[in-house]
């Protein structure tokens, strides 16, 4: 492999304008493509397999037109201090406002609180439902301005209005904010490692490239394969992440081997062809980790992880081709001016050493030896610190680690709603009013639908559901049942006692769908417990039974395909361990400030909750891919030198000398880019920030930069054994670059094309 990587490297080199207009004649077409496409259709959060999902394809069914899933609006009406929402002032700007709202666009219903009966006891509070023929995330602007006018014109009247219900639910802050604070960074902390604004600018280059062309390519195919703009997300962040992470792997061994004393197109073929077979291997395991989402068995996390799948798939290629491409164009101006100088005493001594007969494609070098005379860097350093004291590193490093993952055995899933928003928000001030006014319980409603197809008598068996759930403790109130036109189903709403995310919430559900199987025997109807409380229980539930299915496949494959790169069983394997170690403490870290609210205010954090449903499965698929890129790129920097004959404790230096300083770069960065999202509002999205931003942490400066090396240290030898039988089996990729070392420069090929 390294040598077809090699060869690739210096054809992109040669061919460089060649190459760079390829890529911008694709992501040109790409681009066109992506605007004439057709409209991306609505995503849907289907949940195939569970009860909730069942009983919403049943109400469609039973109960056509009446758009289950189709989003509302609960307009909430509060009086003055002191006085009456039914006051008769009152109650004509309640039903002004509703009437202003009942035929507007894509509105299926407004019934005034007087008329439904949606008045609290004490007659403080009042609320109206808007049904709309459109989904939530869906509504037109028209629809929505709508809305808040009407509510405003509430307000205007003397009354708190607000708005609950999903109506106003967005796709997400786009995150625009954050992204360019995180290429800010980004840019600052390139220019810092590599010193030369060329060598910082390049990664970011093609990083958006990348993305963009990824992001063209999920809108083009959008309508052809269901990819609604939402899967784009995790595509867009990870295709920024592992972008700038291969093409700063690339630049920097093309530095070092320049530094070797090589010619440009020379070093550059090297730097694909050693760092580029670890880019090649890195990704894959992204590749795996992202595809692995499949198994989860929700439709929108597939097509997300597969667009993100295509996303690095093209950041690999990039940095392959366009990487050297570009260093075609900069030659030595990725290196600072001092080092330039280097670098051609450098080249200027190794033509004589090879006119000489004294090296034949060796790396040892003048510039190479003067460098080894230099001061030991950060990464020497701190690589001869962890070989003197490898026990002391290890244990503090899997200790400390294993105390900040303690909060995690406390972990419960959820997906929080308007409880967990901002009281600054409409939704949030919403849910605190229907709580004072109707209970907690009120805004996690259940919806029990009562399939009587079966039953001998319909009416009596959905009274006789009714009856038994509102003898259940924790049940405040059940509605009588409203049956469709067939006359064969029910639909019965039960409100808890208690909020959507309490754990007693939770529990009623159990015990109402315990007790179905007794029902169905009595009256000969099927009970089926739907509602967004249900269906966020069911999608938690489904999402931990999915976890270590999901685990076993990703890390199972990553460790197949490790043990090819390395050819070692324990590398990885500690690899895989030192993941999980981090994952388990930045899981930990979430409860505490999430769940525990440790810290909380300090972040903005002002309802505390469960972990939100998606977090575990989506940390493990993001977090492992980097985690890998980093493992692969610094510990096959070490093997290349073990390999080429050095000590395994001098092999662990070495790699560190070379590699330790890019890969603190790397994390810094993608640590810049998540830390951004954690002062947005949406809790979710501050979740994610934290999370992700911690497990990188965790796993580069503790796992990579501290057990990783402390445990081949203490291992030896040990750490590269592999079984006979295994090492004829395994093919040889040589991702080390070992054919490299002994091969002379290629000859410049002709050139055919002109200017090229």
């Amino acid at each position: 492999m390294a040598t077809f990587l090699y060869r690739l490297g210096r054809w992109a080199f040669l061919r460089r304008r060649l190459t760079t207009l390829l890529w911008v004649a694709l992501l040109a077409t790409a681009g066109v493509l992506a605007a004439k496409a057709p409209a991306a259709p609505d995503d849907g959060f289907a949940m195939p397999g569970t009860e909730a999902q069942q009983a919403f394809d049943l109400m469609d069914a039973r109960f056509p037109g009446s758009t289950a899933e189709g989003a509302s609006a609960r307009l909430v009406f509060v009086a003055p201090s002191g006085q009456k929402i039914t006051a008769a002032t009152h109650q004509q700007a309640v039903e002004r406002t509703v009437a202003e709202l009942a035929h507007g666009e894509q509105v299926t219903g407004a019934v005034s609180p007087f008329q439904a009966g949606t008045v609290s006891k004490d007659g403080s509070t009042a609320y109206a439902t808007i049904g709309y023929d459109a989904k939530p995330g869906s509504l037109s602007t028209a629809a929505t301005d709508a809305l808040q006018q009407a509510a405003q014109h509430g307000r205007d009247a003397g009354l708190t209005v607000e708005i609950g219900g999903s109506a106003l639910m967005g796709g997400g802050e786009a995150g625009g904010t954050s992204e360019a604070i995180g290429m800010a960074i980004s840019a600052v902390v390139l220019v810092i490692t590599f010193g030369s604004l060329a060598a910082a600018g390049l990664p970011l280059l093609t990083a958006l490239v990348g993305v963009g062309l990824g992001i063209a390519a999920i809108t083009a195919l959008g309508s052809t394969l269901g990819l609604s703009t939402t899967t784009s997300t995790l595509a867009m962040m990870l295709g920024l992440a592992v972008g700038i992470d291969y093409a700063v792997f690339i630049v920097s061994r093309y530095r070092a081997e320049l530094l070797e004393g090589y010619e440009p197109k020379e070093a550059a073929g090297r730097a694909v062809g050693t760092a580029g077979s670890a880019v090649v291997f890195a990704g894959l395991t992204v590749v795996i980790a992202l595809a692995g989402l499949s198994v989860v068995g929700i439709p929108i996390l597939a097509k997300m992880g597969m667009a993100a799948a295509g996303t690095v798939v093209i950041a690999v290629v990039i940095a392959l081709t366009l990487v050297p491409a570009l260093l075609g164009f900069l030659g030595d101006r990725v290196l600072p001016r001092r080092a330039r100088r280097a670098a051609r005493r450098g080249r200027v001594g190794r033509l004589r050493a090879v006119a000489d007969g004294t090296t034949a494609g060796s790396p040892v070098a003048p510039a190479a030896a003067e460098a080894e005379r230099q001061p030991a860097n950060g990464g020497t350093r701190w690589a001869r610190l962890v070989l003197r004291r490898p026990v002391a590193v290890l244990l503090t490093g899997v200790v400390g680690l294993g105390v900040l993952a303690l909060p995690a055995l406390d972990l419960r899933l959820g997906l929080p709603g308007a409880e967990s928003q901002p009281t600054s928000t409409t939704q949030r001030r919403a849910y605190d009013h229907l709580s004072e006014g109707f209970g907690p319980g009120f805004n996690g409603p259940l919806t029990l639908l009562v399939d009587a197809k079966g039953a001998a008598d319909p009416k009596g068996a959905a009274d006789r559901v009714g009856k038994e759930v509102a003898g259940l403790p924790g049940v405040v109130s059940v509605s009588p049942p409203v049956f469709n036109a067939a006359g064969d189903t029910a639909l019965i709403n039960a409100v808890p006692s208690t909020g959507p995310s309490a754990a007693e919430t939770q529990q009623l559900v159990h015990d109402i769908r315990a007790g179905a199987a007794g029902l169905k025997s009595a009256t000969g109807a099927t009970v089926l417990v739907s509602g967004a409380t249900a269906m966020n229980i069911d999608v938690s539930q489904k999402l931990s039974d999915a976890l270590v299915p999901y685990l076993a496949v990703v890390v199972g494959l990553a460790v197949l395909l490790l043990l090819v790169v390395f050819r070692s069983v324990l590398v990885p394997l500690k690899a895989a361990l030192g993941f999980l170690l981090s994952v388990a403490a930045a899981l930990g870290a979430v409860v505490a400030v999430f769940q525990w609210g440790w810290l909380a205010e300090l972040i903005g954090v002002e309802q505390t909750g469960p972990v939100m449903s998606v977090m575990p499965i989506f940390m493990i698929g993001v977090v492992f891919g980097l985690a890998m890129d980093y493992e692969v790129f610094l510990v096959t920097r070490i093997r290349e030198a073990y390999v080429h004959g050095e000590e395994p404790g001098q092999s662990v230096v070495t790699g560190f000398r070379h590699n330790a300083r890019v890969v603190t770069a790397a994390a810094f960065i993608m640590i810049s880019v998540f830390a951004g999202f954690i002062g947005m509002a949406e809790p979710m999205v501050k979740m994610m920030g934290l999370g992700l931003a911690a497990a990188v942490a965790f796993d580069a400066f503790v796992v990579r930069m501290a057990i990783i090396p402390a445990a081949l240290a203490l291992l030896g030898r040990r750490a590269w054994w592999l079984p006979r039988r295994l090492d004829r089996i395994l093919p040889d990729i040589d991702v080390e670059g070992a054919r490299l070392q002994t091969r002379e420069p290629e000859p410049e090929p002709a050139r055919h094309f002109v200017g090229v």
